[in-house]
Parts: C-alpha cells; structure tokens; sequence
C-alpha cells in the first residue's frame, strides 16, 4: 500500500562563504525562511526541523505558508532529492515530481529522443515510454516539431514539451510545487486540467500553492510551515 512517513524529521545544511553577519541575515530572511545556527566558521541553516507526518492512499495534503517557509524543500525530501539529517523517512510507491519540469532536458536532442531519455531516468521501461508517446504528442501539439533539435524550439515549446512528459507518467505519488503558470491563457487551462486527471489518478498528492481555492478543491489534509517547522495540521474538507 501506498504510503509517506516522517518521524521527526529535520534537514540541515552548511552555507560557505558567508563572511558577515548581515549576509548571513541575508541568507535567511531572503532565501530559506530556516534558522540560522552560527559559530566561527560556518553558517548552519536548518532548513526542516522536527517533521512528523503520516500520509495513506487517498491522502491529499496541502502545504501552506509564506515564501521561505519550507514548502519546497519539505517536497525535494518526498521526493528524495534532499536526505534528511535527521530522523526517519519511508515512502512505499514511486513518487512523481511536478517541479524542476525541465531536469534532463538535452536541447542537443530531438523531442523524440528527449522523451526516451526522460523516461529511461524516471525508471519506466521502454515499453511504458512507447506507450504515453501518444499523450504527449496531444498535449505538446508539436507536431513534426518532435523530430528535431530542441535547440529549435521557442521557450514556449520547450515548456510544453516538458510539462507533456511530467504528466504523461502514471505514479503512487504525485508531488506538486505550484501549478504551472507560464504561456498562454489555453494552454494555463490545459496543464490545470492535465493536472486534475493526474490528481484523481494517483494514491497520494502532496500539493504546495498560494492558491487556496486549489486546496479547498482537492485536499483532505493541511499543514501550515514556518520556519521549517509545522505550526498546524488540520483534518479538513478545505481552508478558508
């Protein structure tokens, strides 16, 4: 069965380099939203403190708080990007990442081949790349444009192609950093919808977004972050 535990859970960080102290203000106010552990020589940002969270199939989680809090980074440990430096993290179910949508982009390389090599590292076989193929082809609409370079392509294109790929691949979990918001008002409509689908399809969502009417829509749960650390947790059909 599909499941995400964290057992007291934190995640610190060194920073170089940081020579004086309003830099180091700097870091923190502007940067992370953590805290600051100074000493002589390094600066240490807890970027994630104390993390309890237990999340089954059919959880949809919510993640609220200001810029900074620890919203990204609580998803880059999900999605096992960052390795906690303290604590417990298990996850049963491969998990999906809608953020970093262009991580493994070769611009060297056709659309085509672009798909393969995406598909080959986010662990699908190639009989599960040939397969959504056809997805992404309706969704990217570019047609002949897949044959060639992505060297060729307009930012537009590039971005179409990449959200094409993300949401054509089936998972357990879905993770999301806000809802793509780029080119224009049809294909914004389009990738929400895409989104949509993937949500009802997938075990657990985790979902980050200023957005409130989002979460009001899709989660169950909601958790509030500030500073890396949970200030609320609530059981909720939605958030006012």
């Amino acid at each position: 069965m599909t499941t995400i535990e964290l057992e007291k859970v934190a995640l610190t960080y060194p920073v170089y380099g940081t020579n004086s102290r309003s830099l180091k203000n700097s870091i923190i106010n502007l940067a992370t939203g953590g805290r600051l552990n100074k000493n002589e020589r390094i600066v240490k940002i807890e970027a994630l403190k104390n993390i309890d969270l237990k999340l089954k199939a059919g959880d949809r989680l919510g993640l609220v708080g200001h810029n900074g809090a620890g919203k990204t980074t609580l998803l880059k440990v999900l999605a096992q990007i960052y390795e906690p430096t303290e604590g417990h993290l298990r996850i049963l179910g491969r998990a999906n990442c809608l953020f970093d949508i262009m991580t493994g982009i070769d611009q060297g390389l056709t659309g085509y081949e672009n798909i393969i090599i995406r598909g080959l590292l986010l662990g699908l076989s190639k009989q599960e790349i040939e397969h959504i193929i056809p997805s992404i082809e309706e969704f990217s609409e570019l047609g002949e444009f897949l044959n060639i370079p992505l060297k060729s392509y307009s930012s537009g294109m590039l971005v179409r192609l990449a959200f094409g790929i993300i949401t054509s691949i089936r998972s357990d979990i879905l993770l999301i950093d806000e809802v793509v918001s780029v080119g224009d008002s049809r294909f914004i409509e389009k990738a929400k919808a895409r989104i949509t689908s993937l949500i009802h399809q997938t075990d657990i969502v985790v979902l980050s977004t200023h957005d409130h009417q989002m979460i009001k829509e899709f989660c169950n749960k909601v958790i509030r972050l500030e500073k890396g650390s949970i200030i609320s947790f609530e059981e909720v059909n939605h958030v006012k």
